[in-house]
């Protein structure tokens, strides 16, 4: 059953995200930045957590974890090291993620013709 429950959860974050693009006629930079926003907020009000336990990998693999993970790396190193820790902990949370990212974008460029 968790399984179903990632996948329906995780559907459903993906249709909203279409529909935003679709009937809302925003542009996928719009859509992702909202996505990345609404899952800050869901972790900074303690929304997302109880979110991930019921929906497993459909709550932390659609680009609104990316939101989680930054408000929540930042309150956890707050809470250790004081105000710099809002800063570091966004990094070191995330930095694996963007680290990816880049890399893996720099060698599909090498193996692929980039226009532009």
């Amino acid at each position: 059953m968790h399984f179903v429950w990632a996948f329906v959860i995780g559907g459903a974050i993906c249709v909203v995200g279409q529909l935003m693009m679709d009937l809302g006629k925003l542009s996928p930079a719009h859509t992702m930045s909202t996505l990345v926003v609404a899952g800050a907020v869901a972790d900074g009000v303690g929304w997302y957590d109880p979110f991930i336990k019921f929906a497993g990998a459909g709550a932390t693999v659609p680009i609104t974890s990316f939101g989680n993970s930054l408000v929540h790396g930042a309150l956890q190193e707050l809470n250790q090291h004081g105000a710099i820790g809002i800063i570091t902990g966004i990094f070191e949370v995330t930095s694996a993620g963007i680290s990816a990212a880049i890399i893996f974008s720099f060698l599909a460029a090498l193996v692929f013709r980039p226009r532009g």
